[in-house]
């Protein structure tokens, strides 16, 4: 059921409340976050699979439009398949036609989080800390440019070489693409 507000907003429902996530692609996430440069900042988006915190996608922006994340979506439906749940926040970026459209159109049940629900999208967030404190605030990039080199390093590393406690030190594409990639890990 989705909620229609006065200002002509949609509002889906929360669908993860309760449920297990034990495969890829049965549900991702997106978020936007600042990225603070030398002078100014940009936005970064994620899409990333919960169930193994494997970040799919990613984008820069220096305008908070939803082109952005819809490029982002776009990539990882087409590298990755298509999951069988979508979460957000309810963002005008994520609640945008040009958005939703591309889930409707996938047939993606789209799930968002209760306003000021931070913790509805907490593998996220955590995501953010990670960037920032392990890439961002260290490296202060001084533009766009130099940040979107240093996040694809960055990502890469997180994808493939960072392991997770939670995972018994597999890292998020050993998860993801299961027993094979963690034959290859270990050649």
């Amino acid at each position: 059921m989705t909620i229609v507000c006065p200002a002509g907003h949609v509002k889906y429902p929360y669908l993860l409340r309760g449920l297990e996530i034990v495969r890829a692609n049965h549900v991702w996430a997106a978020d936007i976050t600042y990225i603070p440069m030398a002078r100014g900042f940009c936005y970064l988006v994620a899409i990333m699979d919960w169930a193994s915190r494997m970040v799919l996608s990613w984008r820069l922006s220096n305008t908070l439009d939803s082109a952005f994340c819809a490029d982002a979506l776009e990539e990882a439906i087409t590298k990755y398949g298509c999951p069988d749940i979508f979460n957000t926040d309810q963002g005008s970026q994520f609640t945008a036609e040009a958005f939703t459209n591309i889930l409707r159109s996938n047939d993606i049940a789209i799930s968002m989080d209760g306003k000021g629900r931070w913790m509805d999208n907490i593998f996220i967030e955590r995501l953010w800390k990670s960037v920032k404190y392990e890439d961002i605030y260290l490296k202060a990039y001084a533009s766009m440019a130099e940040v979107k080199k240093g996040l694809a390093i960055y990502f890469q590393f997180y994808n493939e070489k960072r392991w997770h406690n939670n995972f018994d030190r597999k890292t998020p594409a050993m998860v993801y693409f299961g027993p094979k990639a963690q034959k290859q890990a270990a050649a």
